[in-house]
């Protein structure tokens, strides 16, 4: 594949930059499709693309991916024949695309997010954002720059009932938030992903191509399709893969958008393949106002008793709400309006008021919702029409991406890391901050 580098494909670009951009107001007519373009159709890509095609004002016209079965697979469900591309920049050469989805592993979001605006597309981009802090940042600028619509794949700000949890926990409903904790439960004991040696990659597959601005390695199938989550040239792995949905919950539920510290430990303690990412791993973040956020990756499937499920349990001091991707639950915390009971049992009687006085201040509450990716998609085509900020703005989809690669390199480094979220960098460790960006492989470059 030639060179990628940002200045090259811009001038390439331009007259399809320009016609797009004009193209913004062709879609605000209500009878008007939307026409989009899907980069990445393995895995998340097949589930967003069923979330954009629940939408009928929604025509998907383009598709690009570097695996021909994906895109065949992709184009009947689709119909209509659309156009297939093996090389995402001719796809972005299109001029009547109004926005694209960008669907692949995470270290080639950047490249294409910042082509793809600079084409005068608007972009709906997965999670998490960018595979290093840096990169997000430049998506925001050229989003920004190119004034183009922007959605990030966390789709729980656009579910309903997430939004009522969100509200009901900032309007004090289950009174002050000590702790949000969640969780990645997998058994993956003993063998994993297993240890397959190199090979060549399959036939039709552009390895070269897949890796990307990545490192030059030799191809092992544990690196391509949904695995390469486990290695960290393309993904931060289930820190920030699931993790990225539990922190932007996390601000959300806030009212936060940054940590102010962060520590990690864990490894690879259970499972014996070639991975590189951890199977075990527990990050705690600080943020304003003395509330911990917590995420807990297990090797087990069993779950703590109290969890009833959940992904994320929010504990406040008069309650403790459970998630799951489609509700929530709000179990009462029983609460005493007295002094804490006597330390000793010598001080203590039968007729100790706190005994008497303990109740309950909230009432049990569960509530059941619907998936968040069609109601995610469906914020997106109306943001593009109208021009207004989405759900997951690309400001907010990178701050939250942020809390989980900076928690990445608290586990690399060993370290309590201090973050500055206004320059984006820490303070208190200023070797760790090399991990904020990395040199992209030649011909790429890392955008100015």
């Amino acid at each position: 594949m030639s060179d990628l580098s940002r200045r090259q494909f811009g001038k390439q670009a331009i007259a399809a930059g320009l016609a797009t951009a004009l193209g913004a107001t062709r879609v605000q007519g209500a009878n008007d499709r939307i026409r989009l373009g899907f980069i990445g159709l393995g895995n998340r890509g097949d589930q967003v693309l069923d979330g954009f095609l629940e939408h009928r004002d929604a025509e998907v016209v383009a598709i690009c991916d570097l695996h021909q079965p994906y895109l065949d697979f992709a184009s009947r469900k689709i119909g209509g024949n659309p156009r297939q591309f093996k090389d995402y920049r001719r796809l972005l050469e299109v001029k009547d695309i109004d926005a694209v989805a960008i669907c692949t592993p995470d270290h080639w979001h950047t490249l294409m997010s910042i082509q793809a605006c600079e084409a005068g597309k608007d972009i709906y981009v997965e999670k998490p954002l960018s595979l290093v802090v840096a990169e997000g940042r430049k998506i925001v600028e050229a989003a920004r720059r190119h004034q183009r619509v922007a959605q990030v794949g966390l789709m729980r700000r656009s579910s309903p009932v997430m939004k009522e949890a969100v509200d009901l926990l900032r309007s004090g409903g289950i009174g002050k938030i000590t702790a949000i904790r969640s969780f990645h439960i997998q058994n993956e004991w003993p063998n994993g992903i297993g240890n397959p040696p190199d090979s060549e990659p399959p036939a039709g597959l552009d390895w070269d191509g897949w890796l990307g601005p990545a490192p030059k390695v030799p191809y092992n199938r544990n690196r391509a399709f949904y695995r390469f989550r486990w290695f960290y040239d393309y993904s931060g792995g289930q820190i920030t893969n699931f993790g990225a949905h539990y922190l932007d919950f996390s601000h959300w539920a806030l009212g936060a958008d940054a940590p102010l510290a962060v520590t990690a430990m864990g490894g690879k303690l259970a499972v014996h393949d070639n991975r590189e990412i951890p199977d075990t791993a527990e990050v705690i973040w600080t943020y304003p106002g003395g509330t911990l956020v917590i995420f807990s990756q297990y090797n087990t499937n069993a779950s703590p008793a109290d969890r009833r499920g959940s992904t994320i349990e929010v504990r406040g001091a008069e309650g403790t709400m459970f998630l799951d991707w489609n509700g929530y639950e709000v179990i009462p915390e029983a609460v005493c309006e007295v002094d804490f009971p006597a330390s000793t049992p010598l001080d203590r009687t039968v007729d100790d008021p706190w005994m008497k006085r303990r109740h309950t201040m909230i009432k049990a509450t569960k509530v059941e919702g619907k998936d968040g990716t069609p109601l995610h998609a469906r914020n997106f085509l109306d943001c593009v029409r109208s021009r207004k900020a989405c759900h997951c703005d690309i400001e907010t989809g990178h701050r939250s991406t942020c809390a989980t690669l900076i928690a990445d390199v608290a586990l690399k480094t060993k370290s309590y890391l201090e973050w500055d979220a206004r320059e984006e960098c820490f303070t208190n460790n200023s070797a760790a901050n090399k991990y904020l960006r990395y040199e992209y492989r030649p011909p790429y470059r890392f955008p100015s």
